[in-house]
């Protein structure tokens, strides 16, 4: 990590008190560095016991030679959006919403996610966001002090450089919201994920329903934006994820000079380089790289930039996250265990290191003293089937 701010380490994320005791027996259990045939024992949410062997105590689970490796971890994911708003101008109630979001991250294996909210509003035109994050962190926060949550769940601010209101809606904040992340965001027409303004007129006339003449004003729009508030925002918003305590990423590098800004900052980890170049540049600086699963299991990327794939070969890869389809990143894990014909490594792009790259120091590891967030899976031809979630050894899925 190469923030200059001293934060606490995140630990908890004050979810359910529900724990539970759950003995796993002739498993393939992925560890740190390799793969065992044996048990692993929780109690009261945490785990006790690792065993070797293919003994089948009478109190176990017999997984039948399945795998059994840590619950995923989520750093980055566009989920909780879509069930607030599953169409352009529908709004959903946040409760219900988020107890749906929850439900289905449960179900694909993701027992920790870091919900990520944009912040930085644009009030003119089709392509307006209003400011919506502080309201929804108080229901996910009073939700999740309620323990009425499946898995463990974390505030991950999305920072649009290219706003009106960024730092006024970044000041709602506070240390006491325990934020886990703060990304910084540019996403100005013509450079990083939208250097082809034919993708991005693909992406937005769609979601949003432009014309041809709308896309032009909002393109027009985002560029004086980035032009009056760009190098303002970004400044003010390295300030406030130190001011919060949050591990600071980058989003779409796409240069060298970009990456070195980021590092500059004290970026930890980068979200989705759109070239090799920036992948390559962030690893010269200790830049983690997370790249998108979605990208790796179509064989690249929708905006036409690097391929998760082509990283992964180059050993450019450390982070996988599920974007914008949760049911990918178990996927993903599988499909870099055959690129790299190493399952332990595949998986931790999963879980241990996201874990690490979050600061959270108690999951993302199948070892004596770590939370029971456990996942039993049966691989189907080259398909991981999942057949039971554990969030703190209390089954979710």
């Amino acid at each position: 990590m190469n923030s200059p701010f001293s934060a606490p380490t995140l630990i908890t994320a004050c979810d359910s008190d529900v724990s539970g005791n759950l003995c796993l027996a002739n498993a393939r259990l992925v560890l740190p560095d390799q793969v065992v045939t044996g048990a692993v024992t929780i109690e009261q949410g945490m785990i006790t016991d690792i065993q070797e062997g293919g003994n089948v105590p009478s109190d176990a689970v017999n997984c039948d030679g399945d795998f059994v490796i840590p619950g995923l971890v989520e750093l980055h994911t566009d989920n909780v959006e879509r069930h607030i708003e599953p169409r352009p101008k529908v709004d959903w109630p946040h409760l219900p919403a988020l107890i749906a979001h929850d439900a289905e991250l449960a179900s694909t294996g993701i027992t920790t996610v870091f919900d990520a909210m944009r912040v930085g509003s644009i009030h003119s035109g089709k392509g307006r966001y209003i400011d919506y994050a502080r309201e929804l962190a108080n229901e996910l926060l009073a939700a999740r002090a309620e323990g009425i949550f499946k898995i463990s769940h974390f505030l991950h601010l999305r920072a649009e450089v290219c706003s009106e209101t960024l730092l006024k809606e970044l000041a709602t904040f506070g240390p006491e919201d325990r934020v886990g992340i703060v990304s910084l965001m540019d996403h100005t027409p013509g450079q990083r994920q939208f250097r082809d303004l034919a993708a991005l007129k693909t992406y937005v006339t769609k979601k949003r329903g432009m014309t041809d003449t709308e896309f032009s004003e909002h393109v027009e729009n985002l560029l004086n934006l980035q032009k009056r508030f760009g190098a303002k925002h970004q400044a003010g918003t390295v300030i406030e994820a130190g001011r919060l305590g949050a591990v600071l990423a980058s989003h779409d590098d796409t240069t060298a000079d970009h990456v070195l800004t980021s590092a500059r900052n004290g970026v930890g980890f980068a979200e989705f380089p759109t070239t090799l170049q920036a992948a390559e540049a962030c690893r010269t600086h200790g830049i983690a790289v997370m790249m998108g699963a979605p990208n790796l299991i179509r064989g690249g990327s929708h905006s036409g930039n690097v391929a998760a794939e082509q990283l992964a070969h180059a050993n450019l890869l450390d982070i996988m996250s599920s974007d914008y389809i949760p049911a990918a990143l178990l996927q993903s894990a599988f499909r870099l265990a055959e690129i790299w014909n190493d399952l332990p490594r595949a998986i931790a792009t999963a879980t241990s290191n996201p874990a690490s790259a979050a600061r959270l120091t108690d999951r993302g590891t199948i070892g004596i003293g770590l939370r029971g967030d456990i996942l039993r899976v049966r691989k189907l031809d080259h398909t991981p089937l999942l057949r039971g979630v554990w969030s703190r050894g209390n089954r979710v899925g």
